[in-house]
């Protein structure tokens, strides 16, 4: 096979953002440029190595193989250019992904403790969805991902190997409100009451429900404002303009004028955190970063 580099780094960025358009955003290439490359790369591997769906792209068994090996390759690249620059890392770094509350509630506090105990290691994160950190996980574009899930807690995705999971806690979701109003004083709803509140929320995705309504709603929500980012819901629902959800563990970090209250009347909504990398063994850094984030619980 005669495969370029850029061809293995475009497989990657399909891998990770699950479009041609998402890969050619992030690749600052025009999307022709990267359905090409998508074409010699199946050309010279003389096989599919991409499925074409609905709700986007995803590698095939030949394409996934592909791309275990373009990580190695493409770390090896980037060893090397390190060594013909004379680079060398000063630290051990990480990558880390996050799903979108976890910066708030988990990161500070787990980069404070491994600045105590490992300072040679230096930890970069991003933020994203589950999905879509786990389709980074895959493609190698990140080394560690903090999750969520839900019960019944199935794998994460439907590839193989499995990834490497850790639970590091579980936590309620519950409903922020406004300190004054109709909720002011309370440690409870019930869900009946939620049914006409307005609602602060946004869809993650196409492919992913809402994130901010409470999942057992009966009836249609009412969403007044859409946010995705957590430090705009909750000021919004300070300042007294709708509700919306948040895992409990959000707590310490509520700005004033926000109270939370335990949903009644309908089963509890158990969220669980999760660690996730990779099979095999990890790299002692990867374990430091790892044992930081669960001695936050």
């Amino acid at each position: 096979m005669d495969i370029s580099s850029t061809g293995l780094r475009v497989l990657r960025q399909i891998a990770e953002s699950g479009s041609f358009t998402a890969a050619a955003i992030r690749l600052g290439y025009t999307q022709s440029a990267v359905s090409r490359q998508a074409a010699v790369l199946e050309r010279s591997a003389g096989t599919a190595l991409f499925e074409r769906r609905p709700d986007g792209v995803r590698l095939t068994p030949a394409g996934l193989t592909l791309l275990r090996h373009a990580r190695t390759i493409l770390d090896c690249l980037t060893a090397a250019e390190r060594d013909l620059t004379g680079t060398v890392p000063r630290t051990e770094l990480v990558r880390l992904g996050l799903f979108l509350s976890a910066g708030a509630a988990i990161l500070p506090l787990s980069l404070t403790r491994l600045a105590a105990t490992d300072p040679q290691i230096t930890v970069t994160t991003t933020e994203g969805t589950t999905p879509s950190l786990v389709r980074a996980l895959r493609a190698g574009s990140i080394d560690l991902a903090v999750l969520t899930s839900r019960p019944p807690h199935r794998p994460l995705d439907g590839e193989s190997p499995h990834l490497h999971v850790e639970t590091v806690m579980d936590t309620e979701l519950v409903v922020a409100v406004p300190s004054t109003g109709e909720f002011a004083g309370r440690t409870e709803v019930h869900v009946d009451e939620l049914i006409d509140a307005p609602w602060i929320a946004a869809r993650a995705s196409n492919a992913e429900p809402l994130l901010g309504v409470w999942p057992g709603l009966p009836g249609r929500p009412d969403i007044v404002h859409c946010a995705r980012d957590w430090l705009t819901k909750l000021q919004l629902v300070a300042g007294g303009f709708g509700v919306t959800t948040v895992p409990s563990r959000l707590s310490p970090v509520l700005p004033p004028g926000v109270s939370l209250l335990h949903v009644e009347g309908a089963p509890p909504e158990i969220r669980r955190v999760l660690v996730a990398r990779l099979p095999g063994r990890p790299t002692p850094a990867i374990t430091a970063v790892t044992r930081a984030i669960a001695s936050t619980t």
